[in-house]
């Protein structure tokens, strides 16, 4: 990452001139639901993205992870995921179970649009995903209760490379 043309302390990151935003998606569980609320703002020059997201989802996350980046209108958005959401709000939206979007073709494979529900539901997907995976994460699950037990609901996947038919042939 670069501080752009004169950059000082303080200044928003930028990678190769576009200005990079970190995004944390906070869930909690509420109703038999996975919900979502989604902060963010301009990842500072020197700040390590991870200490970003980590300010941004606030005390008592006992687990955060990147999840995705994008190309936005505003940059280059890094998005992580938190849980659980230390103070979910009112504005918090229920996660939408919501097929994984994606580009036209394998050379085009960033949607036209990503809502921010998209983006809630690619980070549960991925969550899934991962307790499967990573020692780190199956831990964590194993010990989280109502609002892993509600992830677990979700096709396990990453960043669309994983279809539901081929999900659905394996031992997941």
């Amino acid at each position: 990452m670069e501080g752009g043309d004169g950059a000082q302390p303080g200044c928003a990151a930028t990678i190769s001139g576009v200005p990079v935003v970190v995004e944390t998606v906070l869930l909690s569980a509420r109703g038999g639901q996975v919900w979502f609320r989604t902060v963010a703002r301009p990842l500072g020059a020197e700040e390590h993205p991870d200490t970003c997201a980590r300010s941004l989802a606030g005390s008592g996350v006992g687990l955060l992870h990147s999840t995705s980046w994008r190309r936005a209108d505003s940059g280059i958005v890094l998005t992580y995921v938190a849980l659980p959401d230390p103070a979910p709000t009112a504005d918090a939206l229920p996660v939408p179970d919501l097929p994984a979007v994606r580009g036209t073709d394998a050379l085009t494979p960033s949607p036209p649009v990503v809502l921010p529900g998209d983006v809630a539901a690619h980070a549960c997907r991925h969550l899934a995903f991962l307790r499967h995976t990573d020692p780190h994460i199956a831990a964590y699950a194993a010990g989280a209760g109502d609002l892993w037990d509600l992830i677990d609901m979700f096709t396990p996947a990453v960043a669309g490379l994983l279809d539901r038919n081929h999900l659905e042939d394996s031992a997941w």
